[in-house]
């Protein structure tokens, strides 16, 4: 299994990618092609303290009031054992919830099943917060769209996570988000994240040429420039 570790999400970024060899979480079909995406977002919000930040960062995350306003109207019940549906998009089961540090869940979209991890940690007058998602892929799929096809999703959903919990305003992410990547900003912000997961994945091994074209792909896809977009994507609304 190969382990990615995505440093920074935000629009300035750290990657670095390692494998590793874990004993397969229980629960969780053992397969050959599984791949584990890292995310890592920085501390934020920087420029204020907030010593109740990490909780205030788990109720963002957690709270069906709050969930809709940096991401998807989200429906079901949020509680350990639980089930959820996000709007258009992936639903599942709530399997770990340890207030205010650990949250888990499988991710079912498609016809597929995946698990998300998210740890909030203390970071001196901030906080922050790790996620990582974990998936069977086929060779043929990963050939075609890479790390990117996941990371760049998340990479834009953290964003909006962070601008959330900066400001705490009411948005309309569905709708301006996606205005939003179709501008110049916008853009410019995804091919700086598609290529740092093509990077990310020449440093786990794969062949350059391979990886700029996977990346190329996932770009095309997430800006609207033409390309067909990864099967089964679960973190595009």
């Amino acid at each position: 299994m190969k382990s990615w570790h995505r440093g920074r999400v935000g629009l300035r970024t750290d990657q670095g990618v390692h494998h590793e060899d874990r004993r397969h979480p229980p629960g969780r079909p053992h397969h050959p092609w599984g791949r584990r995406l890292r995310t890592r977002r920085p501390p934020y919000p920087r420029r204020r303290r907030h010593p109740h930040l990490r909780h205030d960062l788990w109720d963002a995350i957690t709270s069906p009031e709050r969930i809709p306003r940096w991401f998807l109207p989200i429906t079901g019940e949020l509680r350990l054992g639980g089930r959820y549906q996000l709007q258009g998009n992936a639903g599942g089961q709530i399997t770990r919830c340890e207030p205010p540090r650990i949250l888990a869940l499988t991710w079912e979209f498609g016809g597929e099943v995946s698990w998300v991890d998210v740890v909030l940690e203390e970071d001196g007058d901030g906080a922050r917060l790790h996620l990582e998602h974990t998936a069977h892929v086929d060779d043929d799929r990963w050939r075609q769209f890479g790390p990117g096809a996941v990371g760049v999703g998340w990479d834009l959903t953290l964003l909006g996570l962070g601008l959330h919990v900066a400001g705490g305003e009411t948005r309309d992410p569905a709708a301006e988000g996606a205005a939003w990547a179709r501008s110049d900003e916008g853009k410019a912000f995804i091919r700086r994240s598609s290529d740092a997961w093509r990077a990310a994945s020449v440093a786990a091994g794969t062949d350059p040429a391979e990886a700029a074209k996977a990346a190329a792909g996932t770009t095309a896809f997430y800006t609207g420039d033409g390309g067909e977009g990864p099967p089964a994507d679960p973190t595009d609304g």
